[in-house]
């Protein structure tokens, strides 16, 4: 059997609005969620950058300002997105190659675009830890995961370290990690549907389609960890912002609360913001200073990233 290959471009598109991370989304025919997608077509595009960056505009109508490549997700059983492939032989295999942007807001996408905003936390519930651990993770998730790892303490040993068990620290970054071992457990809708079983009466968090779930877990991790030591989430606020909103956004990212003094502390080290001398006052409350992201001093060295010193230790 002869096998073809296609290349497409899958678009992790994140903004935070009123202190919840969101990720665009477009809807397939099944009904499930997915990430905007796009294929890449040689003869029109000379690089991946520009044809990503070209189907985003037609698809959901928004310019893309920072980007990264992500992972290239080429697994023999990735189901294959006919919806938007629409040319694709049967035998064919797909490659996709996923990419992270960040947007200063989330813009609506008006009505002649099927995008929409949704918290990703919907697909993730268990990741957001900013009001102390979810109750899902002790009461549902945890007894699931003893079942399936009773008598094999591989298992539970990674179960332990993974979703911070037992005495085992959380740690924010294991995204993608929490996300596949659900799935090899058969506690997500994917690892049922991609088996061609009935759904699970147990499952947790809003399936998506194809791989893309686990395509958004391996974005969410790149993003948790990266600004810790690269100042990217400067691209997820707007202009001028206020300390108090530059935290939550920290904060939203993560899913951890933080010690509000000892991050101002260490902010204040970096030297990444100044003050504008100007007040926020919209807000109803204390008027707090406006700040700017120095983006001309950081191009010129290698910037850091944001201590993210935790407000309690789960």
């Amino acid at each position: 059997m002869t096998y073809s290959v296609l290349i497409g471009l899958s678009a992790v598109m994140v903004a935070v609005q009123d202190d919840t991370p969101l990720v665009l989304v477009t809807r397939r025919d099944t009904g499930e969620d997915a990430l905007p997608f796009g294929p890449f077509d040689p003869e029109r595009h000379r690089t991946f950058d520009l044809s990503l960056r070209g189907w985003v505009r037609e698809q959901t109508g928004f310019e893309l300002g920072y980007v990264e490549q992500l992972y290239t997700f080429g697994d023999k059983d990735r189901e294959t997105p006919e919806a938007t492939l629409a040319d694709a032989p049967p035998s064919a295999r797909v490659i996709s190659v996923g990419y992270l942007a960040l947007m200063p807001e989330a813009a609506p996408t008006g009505d002649q675009f099927e995008a929409r905003w949704q918290g990703w936390y919907r697909y993730f519930p268990w990741e957001d830890l900013r009001n102390g651990r979810p109750a899902m993770l002790d009461a549902e998730i945890t007894p699931h995961l003893h079942t399936w790892a009773a008598g094999n303490e591989r298992r539970l040993e990674r179960a332990r370290i993974t979703f911070g068990l037992d005495g085992h620290r959380w740690v924010e970054e294991r995204v993608l990690e929490r996300y596949q071992l659900l799935y090899e457990a058969g506690l997500v809708a994917e690892c049922a549907r991609d088996a061609g079983l009935p759904k699970p009466t147990t499952c947790f968090g809003a399936s998506m389609a194809s791989d893309h779930r686990r395509i958004l877990a391996t974005a969410l991790s790149r993003l948790r960890g990266k600004i810790k030591y690269r100042p990217v989430v400067f691209e997820l606020l707007p202009e001028r912002f206020t300390l108090s909103a530059l935290q939550r956004t920290v904060e939203a990212i993560l899913g951890l609360s933080l010690h509000t003094q000892n991050f101002r502390r260490a902010l204040d080290k970096t030297d990444l913001v100044a003050g504008t001398g100007r007040l926020e006052t919209s807000t109803g409350g204390r008027p707090a200073e406006l700040h700017e992201f120095r983006r001309d001093y950081v191009r010129g060295i290698a910037a850091p990233g944001l201590a993210t010193p935790r407000k309690t230790q789960e």
